[in-house]
Order: structure tokens, then sequence, then C-alpha cells
């Protein structure tokens, strides 16, 4: 997909989730996240060889043994994190530290404000972007939606990544959010 429709993709799903995290803000709708969140739902690999995706699927995967995630649905949740990751021109690792710092790797968490899923993305971009029968609680969907709502906030932030994931989780102005993602991407999920 080229840049500018990523770029619109993560802009629509951003602005739609308007900080899907658990401590997420409720927004009016924006019709440019919208439009992202759609197109980002029409795309779907990453790796250039499958080498590469063997030695990096293996390395997370040891750092995923730390949480209660099962093998099977640990190894499904790397896979897509990487591929959407890469689709959103995000790092896989810093998706990563995301999901564990939302989620903590379960994909059927729920936040007190009512975010679903690893990345906890609020359920009424569901109506807003017309898939009301899509399931956050699965993989893909909830990991290409959070993408594409962190690549917008990283673009609006103009590659800000603090502000970005403060907006991310609803907390633009606060760091503490913002500095738990980053210190869980340097001790856990950082690249060797």
């Amino acid at each position: 997909m080229p840049c500018s429709k990523r770029s619109a993709v993560s802009l629509a799903l951003v602005l739609m989730l308007g900080g899907g995290a658990a401590h997420a803000q409720v927004m009016e709708p924006d019709p440019g996240v919208r439009a992202a969140l759609m197109e980002a739902v029409a795309e779907a690999d990453s790796f250039d060889h499958p080498f590469d995706a063997e030695v990096w699927l293996l390395d997370m995967a040891t750092r995923l043994d730390a949480y209660d995630a099962a093998y099977d649905d640990g190894l499904e949740i790397l896979r897509v994190a990487h591929r959407e990751a890469s689709r959103a021109e995000l790092p896989p690792e810093l998706v990563l530290a995301v999901i564990d710092i939302e989620s903590r790797f379960d994909k059927f968490a729920i936040s007190h404000a009512g975010a679903l899923g690893l990345m906890q993305i609020m359920p009424f971009w569901l109506e807003e972007i017309g898939r009301p029968n899509d399931n956050l609680f699965q993989i893909e969907t909830n990991l290409r939606y959070g993408c594409a709502i962190l690549k917008h906030y990283l673009d609006r932030e103009n590659g800000d990544l603090t502000r970005a994931l403060a907006r991310y989780n609803g907390s633009l102005g606060k760091t503490w959010y913002p500095e738990r993602v980053l210190e869980a991407l340097s001790r856990r999920w950082y690249q060797r």
C-alpha cells in the first residue's frame, strides 16, 4: 500500500479510537480516522525471507514465555504483530511493548473504560467505520486497528513517540504511560 494510504489508515484509526487504551477518553469520531480504519481493515506479509521470520519469531517467543499466552496464541500474536506493525511502518517491538502494557498479552482483556483486546481498542470504532461485526478480541482485527491508530498519532505528533503514546492512551500531557511503554520496550522487547 502506498505511504499516503498507510498514513491515512493510521490517521483514521487513531482519530477514531481517540486513544483506544485503557484510559481512553470518549471523543467525537473523526472522519479521517474513519477512512483510515476502513482502509486498514481492507488490507493485509512482512518478512522478506523465511529465515528472518524464524529468527525474529524464536527470539520474541522466548521473551513472551513470561506471559501466560498459550503457545499457539503467542506465535499468532507475534506473526500478526510483525505484519501489522510493518504495514503501518511501526517497529514490531514497539507494538509488542504497547500490547505488554495494555493487556499483558491477554487477547480477551477488557479495560474499565470498555476498551477491548490486546491493544485495548474502543468498540465504538466498529460502528464508526461501518464494521459492527468485527471482533476486537480477534488477534488480527485488534492489531490492525491498534497499529493504524498508533501510527496515526505518531504522524500527528511529527514522530514524537512520547506524545503519540500519550495520545494513544488518552493521557496527552502526562508521561506515565509513555514511560511504561518505553520501559517495557527497553527491558523486554528491544531489538537485538
